[in-house]
């Protein structure tokens, strides 16, 4: 919650169905947009058809159009504690800060026809999300670093080692964080 609070985003919510394209919630912030396409579901899977494959399709369209990273954000219902999770819409017109964001973020799998889907256990967490765009270093933003951060373990120090050693790991921890 801290993040959010270092780094807040506008959230707009579109009133109705919304203009075509726009998703459910925009979220601004002087870096970065995404439009938001809300789903919840009792069942891990949900398939798009009909009006929903429209709205994807409308939202790949205006994403590419715009140069903006659309995501799903869905919601399986009866799960206790982080029951969303984030997909990427893919795009081609990615830059900036979004084209650094879109490899850490899954896109919406596809089925054996090739269409897309939500597949809730192949998302990414919402808080591994929040974690994600609204961390300040650049090198913060991998996230395996991020995934990492999260299950911190407990080690002992070693106070034999040397200067060296202790410069060594230091050397390694920053190129780990490159991105």
């Amino acid at each position: 919650m801290k993040l959010i609070e270092k780094r807040p985003f506008l959230v707009v919510r579109a009133a109705g169905s919304g203009i075509e394209g726009s998703g459910d919630l925009l979220a601004l912030r002087g870096d970065i947009c995404f439009p938001i396409e809300v789903k919840s579901s009792k069942d891990a899977k949900l398939y798009l058809s009909g009006r929903t494959v429209e709205q994807y399709n409308s939202l790949v369209y205006e994403g590419n159009r715009s140069s903006l990273m659309p995501l799903y954000a869905y919601r399986l219902k009866g799960v206790r504690g982080d029951s969303w999770r984030i997909f990427r819409v893919k795009t081609e017109t990615l830059h900036g800060q979004l084209r650094r964001l879109a490899p850490s973020i899954p896109s919406l799998p596809l089925t054996r026809n090739g269409k897309p889907y939500l597949n809730w256990e192949s998302g990414m967490e919402l808080n591994e999300f929040i974690a994600l765009v609204c961390s300040q270093t650049e090198g913060s933003m991998n996230i395996k670093h991020i995934q990492a951060r999260s299950r911190i373990e407990t080690t002992s120090t070693n106070h034999s080692k040397s200067n060296n050693d202790d410069t060594r790991d230091v050397l390694a921890e920053l190129r780990r964080r490159r991105i």
